[in-house]
């Protein structure tokens, strides 16, 4: 032929699209502008695993085509410790029950690795929690509490309140006032959120409660029962308060089913909630019209 025909070929261009996915991560302490994913995967910005083409061997340390790496889908172990290195000290273990373990939960809750309140009692959710905090942070997840993996919690958190270790409720009650401890007196201290029924000093029984919320605020003082009302119904509010005992003007210690349902995520209107029914039933069949309420903070 007298002169070459050149032919061109189509080309084709293929588009990448990178897809995104919300994931929710809940909170475990890390410090503004940290992530720690609870799942193991490719790190920020690394490129994609290229597949070998057919009939190629795969490069050292990849999968055959079609199978998916199994690292890519675990976290590596831990590390091994170095022979004649000692085990750290368990300092907590499923089945303790101390007031060291609920400053454990407590810290626990602060970075979102438990949602329950603290107990004090050392038990299954507990145990998950710290497994959890161990295995993300390189440590052995055996769930118990050793001197390494509480150094580690301490440097994340800070030193709970009394409000975050009794979240709950649970708090021991305060030293009773000086009020409280002649004659019949419903014995309330806020600071602690109990109330203590004492009889010439002793104290008769114990639990929790409730006040009323910054706006509507619990009076402080001594004051006296002037009123009983077993099936009472607030015809400001509406609600009922069962086994209502009336101190000042509108304001009475009685039952609350919020308060036994919501606990302290709630407030009152200025009223003293009780959540146990049977406690606050047996503390109205004992106390009388005149005995003395002494509120203090």
């Amino acid at each position: 032929m007298g002169k070459g025909v050149m032919s061109v070929g189509a080309v084709t261009v293929l588009a990448l699209v990178a897809g995104c996915k919300t994931v929710e991560v809940g909170s475990d302490g890390a410090r503004p502008g940290e992530r720690e994913p609870r799942s193991a995967g490719l790190a920020p910005g690394a490129p994609p695993a290229r597949t070998p083409a057919a009939g190629q061997a795969p490069a050292a340390g990849q999968a055959p085509a079609g199978q998916a790496s199994p690292t890519a889908r675990t976290p590596p172990p831990p590390a091994p410790a170095p022979r004649g290195t000692p085990a750290p000290k368990v300092l907590m273990r499923q089945g303790d029950r101390n007031d060291q373990v609920r400053a454990l939960q407590a810290r626990l809750r602060q970075i979102g690795w438990l949602a329950a309140n603290p107990s004090g009692l050392y038990g299954p959710l507990t145990v998950n929690a710290v497994k959890g905090f161990q295995a993300r942070r390189g440590l052995p997840p055996t769930g118990a509490a050793d001197a390494v993996t509480w150094q580690r919690l301490l440097g994340m958190t800070r030193v709970p309140t009394r409000e975050e270790l009794y979240a709950g409720g649970g708090m021991p009650p305060a030293a009773p006032d000086k009020r409280c401890m002649t004659g019949r007196v419903l014995c309330l201290a806020k600071s602690s959120r109990t109330l203590t029924w004492m009889i010439d000093g002793r104290a008769v029984s114990t639990m929790d409660v409730r006040f009323g919320s910054q706006y509507t605020p619990t009076r402080e003082g001594t004051f006296t029962v002037y009123w009983k009302s077993r099936h009472h119904v607030s015809t400001l509010y509406d609600t009922a308060m069962p086994y209502a005992m009336f101190f000042s003007g509108g304001q009475a210690v009685h039952y609350s089913a919020d308060f036994a349902v919501r606990g302290y995520a709630g407030g009152s209107h200025g009223c003293v909630n009780v959540r146990d029914e049977q406690k606050i039933a047996n503390l109205f069949a004992q106390v009388r019209m005149g005995d003395r309420v002494v509120i203090y903070k």
